[in-house]
């Protein structure tokens, strides 16, 4: 008895430490993730999936439907409120909108480095709000714009003074401060609500995308119709004030689902990071790669936040910076590199090899996003040349509409493809996701390729015929570009998210909208130099050739095609130490192999 009461005494002792390290385990959650969760029995990191998902989409909803409809109005707001002219109206629309998209870059680096995804969408809804309301007061009170003219009347009309254009870009500011970082944060801070160790968690991320994107399509169409039709059928003060009060909703469902919400704290700057394993492999880049991995300085990983990468043998030549040279100094802890810009970890050099391995499969977004840019700007010149009524009623289908059959595709696909085609697929392919995340977006490269060849027939079409034809001949190239842009535009938003590390998913999300801002950029300078070597694009179509220049467009989509085949097949997908398989490649199956190509 006496013998055995050490032994209890010990064993005492050790569930107390083992109690004690467990409480170190929680409060090290809590410092990695401020939720205000504070239930005492359970880690504060707790993922309430589809819970939190009346607040993160609801505010997304609202948010678009206050500003997409406002955005896309505001050149017929410049140009009959403002009474600018149109070229200096579209000019500072154009930097508006490549201003917002580039704004993102800068809001993921604030979002990811310091602030958190939660603080930057609080903070840049807030001035999104603040943004409409001083827009609305531009239409609202007389002194904040110039007075109204009759100009069909030989009215000469009196241009702003610089108070009202001040006014109208310190509302214009608000809002780009919003666009930066709401756009990059609220696919990620969605995506942040699942457990992404769990195979339900990583399924509820595969629907939210597909659900976010759903949620984004119907705001678009009612933004389309019934605000725009507010604004330009009644009166743009009540028309502005509907969307404000939209982005105040917004905020408040933000804010009602707080304590709801997995909020991951930024652990630094990674683009430091990087830069430091670029010039440890630029420093010995004389140096010979070891035999084995084993050689390279890996130390034990100690981030709660980015996952332990496993070791890829693509891009050797980076694996110089982990080459521990006899010139390379430890801390005293034996740990730590005492000169991060000469000796890096092997986890560093694999988070930049996953930033290399993206950029040529973002590169080929670029393409497509020009396609989709083309065709929305020349369906509506095509429509002007068709007739637009509709039966006999004598109701014309305005020229600018026409983008909704896109949207109504989508709307109706996306709840299908998510329901009724991923789990058929998920059965024969073994796949989470039904299909991978390249092939997904590989589909939608093809549909792109077609949507040009569609629309090219039907303008051969149309220039063939004497008499207007129908503008329902415009519905097949629109519902084509709907299918490509469910499967491409999803594909890769979930891509990004999934395959760049943790640290850097805002990053993820501004990567999107700055492929989108350079194929606008792109567009323009293609639009121009074809016009000037050909005259295709004349402003009367019946005199250009619209379908040669769709035919080019579609020929610079298939070779883009191509590229993206021999960038997917590269391609590797990211995967962790303890992950049994890469993300976003998941098999139900059997365990990929780490070096195994996804397409």
């Amino acid at each position: 008895m006496d013998a055995a009461k050490p032994q209890q005494q010990e064993e005492q002792e050790r569930n107390a430490s083992m109690e004690t390290k467990t409480v170190k385990v929680f409060s090290s959650e809590e410092e990695a993730d401020s939720s205000s969760e504070e239930d005492a029995g359970e880690p504060v990191q707790n993922h309430r999936g589809w819970k939190a998902m009346p607040y993160v989409i609801g505010n997304e909803t609202f948010e678009k439907l206050g500003t997409i409809g406002t955005i896309s109005n505001m050149l017929v707001y410049l140009t009959t409120v403002y009474h600018m002219q149109s070229v200096s109206a579209a000019t500072l629309l154009n930097v508006f909108s490549g201003t917002s998209n580039l704004a993102t870059v800068a809001g993921a680096f604030v979002s990811d480095t310091y602030l958190g995804r939660y603080t930057t969408l609080a903070a840049a809804t807030i001035s999104s709000f603040i943004g409409m309301v001083i827009l609305t007061l531009t239409a609202a009170l007389h002194s904040l714009h110039p007075p109204s003219c009759n100009p069909k009347g030989g009215e000469q009309c009196q241009g702003p003074s610089g108070g009202q254009l001040a006014a109208l870009l310190a509302s214009f500011f608000f809002l780009v401060v919003g666009a930066g970082g709401i756009r990059p944060c609220n696919l990620a801070f969605g995506a942040d609500q699942f457990d992404p160790r769990t195979a339900d968690g990583r399924r509820g991320i595969a629907s939210f995308f597909n659900w976010y994107y759903f949620t984004f399509t119907v705001a678009m169409m009612l933004s389309a119709t019934i605000i725009i039709y507010i604004q330009s059928n009644v009166n743009w003060a009540l028309g502005l004030a509907v969307p404000a009060a939209l982005m105040g909703a917004s905020c408040a469902v933000f804010f009602m689902g707080t304590r709801l919400y997995v909020r991951v704290r930024p652990e630094g700057s990674p683009f430091t990071s990087f830069a430091q394993v670029l010039v440890a492999a630029a420093r010995k880049r004389h140096l010979p790669l070891p035999d084995t991995t084993t050689q390279l300085f890996d130390p034990p990983h100690r981030s709660k936040l980015v996952s332990k990468l496993a070791y890829t043998d693509q891009l050797t030549c980076l694996d110089k910076a982990a080459v521990l040279a006899p010139k390379d100094a430890l801390r005293a802890d034996g740990k730590t590199s005492a000169d991060p810009w000469r000796l890096c970890t092997v986890q560093q050099v694999e988070e930049v090899k996953c930033l290399a391995r993206i950029i040529p499969v973002w590169s080929s977004g670029i393409v497509y996003f020009l396609v989709l840019t083309q065709l929305s700007t020349y369906t509506v010149l095509q429509a002007a040349q068709t007739d637009r009524r509709l039966g006999n009623s004598g109701f014309q289908i305005p020229q600018g509409s026409f983008v909704v059959f896109n949207m109504l595709t989508l709307t109706l696909w996306i709840p299908l493809y998510d329901r009724v085609l991923v789990p058929v697929l998920r059965r024969v392919t073994g796949r989470e996701g039904g299909i991978s995340l390249l092939h997904r977006i590989g589909v939608g490269l093809v549909l792109s390729v077609v949507t040009m060849a569609v629309a090219a027939a039907v303008e051969h079409e149309r220039r063939r015929r004497s008499a207007p034809m129908s503008c329902f001949w415009l519905v097949p190239q629109q519902v084509v570009a709907g299918f490509a842009e469910a499967f491409a535009s999803i594909g890769q938003t979930e891509f990004y998210y999934r395959q760049f590390p943790e640290n850097m998913r805002s990053v993820a999300g501004a990567l999107y909208f700055l492929g989108f801002a350079l194929a606008s950029y792109a567009s323009g300078l293609m639009v121009m130099v074809v016009h000037r070597a050909t005259g295709w694009l004349a402003q009367d179509l019946d005199e250009g050739r619209v379908d040669l220049f769709y035919l080019v467009t579609g020929a610079m989509a298939a070779v883009n095609l191509v590229y993206f085949v021999a960038c997917a097949r590269w391609y590797r997908f990211k995967k962790s130490d303890d992950d049994a398989a890469g993300a976003g490649d998941t098999d139900l199956h059997e365990k990929a192999s780490a070096n195994s190509a996804p397409v």
